[in-house]
């Protein structure tokens, strides 16, 4: 099975919507550390790297709390805004955060797909019985735009 076959197998929304891959398959760092902006260690509130002392559960709560120590507020929009830097909150339909992605400069969405590839994609493009839908939109003042 190629890795596109099986992207499109876990991931139908794919089937229908542009993505590429851009990393090999490693165990270093998972979709929250990538959404991060760290590919070093792996990041759950439950289990692994947790940043600060507060919530310790899979509740979107927990992870905007967490997001907030690094300078992200929610927002209503996934569009791409000049200056600003996204990340999207996925949640199961049980309401648990599955899944965090971040926005890339050109309006796509960078994801790690748990101990495999990270891809550009759509938002939509992995939603669906693995990582259910978008929940949350937190966003941040871009470190790199001039202010």
């Amino acid at each position: 099975m190629t890795v596109d076959d099986f992207l499109k197998g876990e991931f139908p929304s794919l089937r229908f919507s542009h993505y590429q891959v851009t990393s090999p398959p490693t165990k270093q760092y998972n979709c929250i550390a990538w959404a991060a902006g760290q590919n070093n260690k792996w990041w759950w509130p439950i289990r692994g790297y947790w940043p600060g002392q507060g919530r310790r559960d899979e509740s979107p709560k927990t992870f905007v709390e967490a997001f907030a120590r690094y300078g992200y507020s929610p927002c209503d929009s996934e569009a791409l805004e000049l200056g600003y830097e996204k990340v999207a909150i996925y949640v199961g339909s049980n309401g648990i955060v599955t899944h965090m992605s971040r926005q890339l400069p050109d309006g796509r969405w960078t994801s790690k797909l748990g101990e495999g590839v990270d891809i550009a994609h759509t938002l939509e493009g992995i939603c669906g019985e693995r990582y259910g839908e978008v929940a949350k939109i937190l966003k941040r003042a871009n470190k790199n735009s001039p202010s």
